[in-house]
């Protein structure tokens, strides 16, 4: 779990209760995060930019990595002056660190005044307007329920809290069915659920209306959408691509297994709105170990689902998961990994260490290996990956790309950086609102950004009007 991503800020009436909710984890905990906003704004409460201002603090987490529940507690203890200081000031532990720790929370920390799961979020803002009302009775509320209130959350409610205000996120399934033996999720989140397709294109239309051009679709397992009706993941990228005002339509994150033929060609159909970029976590190159993690696929299986989306999906850009050091992983069978890495050519790979969780049937397994092992071992992924990344953006150099602005550069706030349809991060000079679409010439490239110059003013987002850009590098 990397450091928390802050609530950014929003001007509102002085005097109000005051909020500041603290992110870790995946875009489906930021969006969560929204949501949690949207409650409490629903109450009338402002939003803080520093938690030192304000009356309730809310840590909503990810359990993912081993160490993200002792790094909850270390932020924990940086509250506690805050909460000797103001004995009034409420803060709560929410998401899926909240889900798996449970009452240990009021153990290690027992100023803490509630702990609410992934799965019950619908019951923090009337815990906190309880609070504020002087009833001392909800005083180290719990609630870990495995309810719908995350999914259900009315969408016209949703705070939403990006710094792009063309781009937002839409929740489509929450939970995960698969038991992938070294994940928490299906603890954490549940098993899956799914949302009405006619209520999420609702939702979509609502976003279009307010000047949304980029949607994602969310889920842990995302490509395992399916309502009551049967209507698939595929069914809502095509239904998606012909609303009007809609640009760019994203999803993640997906699952090898469930990477259907017919899913394909929906994506091939829902092009050019849909973007060329998936990410599919593959985890290892070998096989064994594959079968071992219990992900349903082997490396021949993940190779042709690779082959048959460049086939459908020309152009397409691909990102990856791999974990390093699965226990009994020979050297042979990391090799195997790297072999793959080499073989696919992945955009952008997020590798880590093995990192075991308690209640995983992995985290039982014998044959864990050693961590200076497993670190070396990552380093060389990690060079390798970085010199693929570097022959793979240097192919942009000169071409014409079409960039969503997201908003200053963060190394150089007279520099403006946003993505491509393939998810590439370009940075630029010149400050261009959020929002804005715009083609940069590229000129030059890194293996995580590529840098450019305008070659135009930033167009109308008129509805599926694409650039007349010269063709797209291939792989």
């Amino acid at each position: 779990m990397s450091d928390p991503i802050p609530t950014p800020a929003r001007s509102g009436p002085s005097g109000g209760t005051r909020y500041h909710i603290a992110t870790w984890g995946c875009q489906m905990n930021l969006h969560d995060s929204e949501k949690l906003a949207g409650a409490l704004e629903g109450l009338g409460y402002e939003r803080a930019v520093d938690r030192e201002d304000a009356d309730v603090i809310l840590l909503n987490t990810c359990s993912i990595r081993e160490k993200a529940e002792e790094k909850v507690f270390d932020e924990l203890g940086r509250l506690r002056p805050l909460k000797e200081a103001r004995p009034g000031l409420v803060i709560g532990v929410c998401g899926c660190v909240a889900q798996h720790a449970g009452q240990a929370i009021f153990d290690r920390a027992p100023f803490v005044d509630l702990v609410v799961g992934a799965r019950a979020m619908g019951s923090v803002a009337g815990t906190v307007s309880r609070l504020f009302s002087g009833d001392r009775s909800t005083r180290q509320f719990l609630d870990i329920a495995y309810r719908d209130d995350s999914i259900r959350f009315p969408h016209d409610q949703i705070a939403r809290l990006g710094p792009n205000p063309a781009k937002a996120f839409v929740t489509i399934i929450e939970g995960c069915n698969h038991r992938c033996t070294y994940c928490i999720v299906p603890v954490t989140r549940g098993r899956e659920i799914c949302r009405p397709l006619e209520e999420l294109l609702v939702e979509v239309r609502s976003l279009a209306d307010r000047g949304v051009v980029e949607v994602e679709f969310l889920g842990q397992t995302v490509n395992a959408y399916r309502d009551a009706a049967g209507h698939t993941l595929g069914d809502l990228l095509c239904r998606t691509a012909t609303t009007a005002g809609i640009r760019r339509m994203r999803f993640t994150t997906s699952h090898p297994a469930q990477m259907t033929s017919a899913l394909i060609e929906a994506m091939a159909r829902a092009r050019p709105i849909l973007c060329p970029y998936l990410h599919l976590p593959v985890q290892s190159g070998s096989t064994r170990v594959l079968g071992a993690m219990r992900r349903g696929y082997n490396r021949e299986d993940y190779l042709r689902v690779i082959d048959s989306l460049r086939e459908r999906v020309p152009g397409i850009r691909l990102g990856t998961d791999v974990i390093v050091g699965f226990p009994t992983e020979t050297d042979q069978e990391f090799d195997e990994s790297l072999s793959l890495l080499r073989e696919v050519r992945f955009d952008t790979v997020y590798a880590f260490v093995y990192s075991p969780r308690a209640g995983t049937r992995a985290a039982e397994m014998a044959g864990a290996l050693l961590i200076p092992t497993a670190l070396a071992r990552l380093k060389r992924l990690q060079d390798q990956q970085q010199a693929i990344q570097e022959e793979l953006n240097a192919t942009w150099v000169g071409q014409d790309v079409e960039v969503l602005v997201e908003g200053p550069s963060k190394r150089d706030p007279n520099r403006s950086s946003g993505r491509t349809p393939e998810s590439r991060v370009v940075v630029f000079p010149g400050t261009v609102a959020p929002g804005s679409l715009i083609p940069v010439r590229i000129e030059r490239a890194t293996a995580y950004s590529l840098r450019g110059t305008p070659s135009g003013p930033a167009l109308p987002m008129l509805p599926h009007a694409p650039y007349n850009l010269p063709s797209r590098p291939t792989l």
